[in-house]
């Protein structure tokens, strides 16, 4: 079951369990699906990696509204957006911990011969694809930064 079918299945399973926070998670989820699928240059389907990106996007706009309701004294509208974030979390697969991302990473490095800050976008392009949706874009930053210097 793809990962579109899995959301549908779920949302109806939050609407016999009168889960309106989950609900709310997944129709935003399903919404972003559909409008890739009819994208205009699109083959109107949904591959898992490109759910994947969608909904690591949307895990990443939730912490950073969470971060701004925060900043702005509105404790309950960042409590409502971090459940929903971590609704959304549940159907990313795996992050890679702090030393399995070390280790792809000094590996990439190896691979390609990098030797300082300035081989900083080649290491970021290949880490980036191989761990996408496995651990954050700042995280990876950071890392490669840490190793190449």
């Amino acid at each position: 079951m793809n990962l579109f079918d899995q959301i549908t299945a779920d949302i109806k399973t939050a609407m016999l369990a009168r889960e309106p926070l989950k609900l709310d998670a997944l129709r935003g989820i399903k919404k972003e699906f559909l409008e890739a699928k009819t994208a205009k240059g699109g083959d109107g389907e949904l591959s898992d990696e490109t759910a994947i990106k969608i909904l690591t996007k949307m895990v990443k706009q939730r912490k950073d509204a969470a971060d701004i309701y925060t900043q702005q004294n509105r404790p309950e509208l960042a409590e409502k957006e971090l459940a929903e974030a971590t609704v959304i979390t549940a159907y990313l697969p795996k992050q890679l911990s702090e030393t399995e991302l070390e280790t792809i990473i000094k590996q990439i490095i190896s691979d390609v011969n990098a030797e300082g800050a300035k081989d900083m976008g080649k290491v970021m392009g290949i880490a980036s694809k191989q761990s996408a949706g496995k651990a954050e874009g700042r995280m990876i930053s950071e890392m490669v930064k840490r190793l190449l210097s």
